[in-house]
């Protein structure tokens, strides 16, 4: 694939430029990462609507539901271009990037006139409960459960880790509702709205200083039939599309790379040492192996096709990288390196902050060990782990 943009790319690339020059600051490591300001979610949803107006929001999306009508590589550009300004996206990564294609996917024609368009310009904001304390990266254990009474299903259970629920206004919930058949076959997955009687929403402080995930209680909330997506039974149909995006939303690391470090090891004095100089080949080497394991995606969009399950690999390199730098930036500094205070600390604290929020994204998105498995078995053709609990009902353990 020749990686240089095609005529028509290059002229939007320049149109995305002139739009986001105009909006928006470029993007500033260490003052992006030095702290949220304290009205970033009100900023989040005013930029949020400028894209929709201009058709921005979702490139790839039909005209008719507020989108572009664009191609896969136009919205790879405007991500490209997007990611070099401060643009306070990340209240609305999941929602846009998850929950309403599935609700888009699956959903009715009343579903797409209720939810879309109020999503795509920022009015109302999506989270995705699937993770529970006993059912992370195998989401098909969730023990949530969902009850038919008349026309609703009443719904109790809890989720964890849930990102932004705090300020979500409607989530996609996957449930339980047929306990009696084997695990992926009873599952349901439907809208509910984060507002009403029996959700409570807990926050997590995190060791980043953060309260960015939730614990979600569901205490007998009824939720409609007419919001179920799919047919009862069929929510790991339904999940398996909200996961392949989730893939693609959070396999990049917004924090410090090896380009941060090297210019931080310069001011430093450290740029010297061998062990470092060995360790910054090893992370320019693994970025740039990555960067042409998206090419393998952009080559995919660009032909049409579906991206495959390689996207597994950057997040586990990715992650895993990110970790590494912060912890040798840290070390760098010696006894220095415990202070976290952004006004004190070296670059803002970023290595500290980022180091403390790091394991955050092994978990997110799969963990390492899922992602592992699937590009040993999807990409590598190796045999499939032995599941004990293929075939039997969900019940029975």
């Amino acid at each position: 694939m020749d990686f240089k943009d095609s005529p028509e790319e290059a002229a939007f690339r320049a149109e995305a430029h002139a739009f986001l020059s105009k909006h928006l600051k470029p993007k500033n490591q260490a003052a992006l990462r030095s702290g949220r300001r304290e009205d970033y979610l009100d900023q989040a949803k005013k930029w949020q609507n400028i894209k929709a107006e201009n058709q921005f929001a979702q490139i790839t999306w039909p005209k008719e539901i507020g989108g572009r009508g664009g191609t896969p590589m136009q919205q790879v550009i405007w991500n490209q271009e997007e990611g070099k300004f401060d643009a306070p996206i990340a209240p609305f990564t999941i929602g846009l990037g998850m929950c309403v294609p599935t609700v888009i996917a699956f959903g009715s024609d009343e579903h797409k006139k209720r939810y879309v368009q109020k999503a795509l310009h920022g009015e109302e904001i999506w989270c995705q409960l699937f993770s529970e304390p006993a059912a992370g990266s195998d989401v098909a254990g969730l023990k949530t459960k969902a009850v038919k009474d008349g026309d609703d299903w009443v719904l109790n259970g809890q989720k964890v880790w849930t990102s932004g629920a705090h300020y979500a206004d409607f989530g996609i919930v996957l449930a339980r509702t047929d306990p009696d058949v084997p695990k992926h076959k009873g599952l349901t997955m439907f809208i509910v709205d984060m507002k009403q009687q029996g959700v409570e929403v807990r926050p997590i402080h995190q060791a980043s200083g953060g309260s960015e995930f939730n614990e979600v209680y569901f205490t007998d909330v009824r939720i409609p039939d007419s919001d179920r997506l799919g047919e009862p039974g069929m929510g790991w149909k339904v999940a398996l599309v909200t996961l392949m995006n989730e893939r693609l939303a959070v396999g990049g690391s917004p924090g410090p790379d090896w380009q941060e470090i090297m210019d931080y090891a310069r001011s430093a004095g450290t740029m010297s040492d061998p062990v470092f100089r060995a360790k910054l080949a090893d992370w320019y080497v693994a970025a740039q192996g990555y960067k042409l394991t998206k090419f393998r995606t952009q080559t995919a969009l660009s032909k049409g096709e579906t991206p495959g399950p390689e996207n597994s690999i950057g997040k586990v390199i990715t992650a895993n990288h990110l970790q590494d730098i912060c912890n040798s930036a840290i070390e760098m500094q010696g006894h220095y390196g415990i202070i976290s205070d952004k006004d004190e600390a070296a670059a803002n604290a970023i290595f500290q902050e980022s180091f403390l929020w790091a394991p955050g994204l092994r978990i997110a998105g799969g963990t390492d060990e899922i992602l592992k498995n699937i590009i040993a078995e999807r990409v590598l053709g190796l045999p499939q782990d032995v599941r004990v609990d293929k075939d039997k009902p969900f019940s029975a353990f």
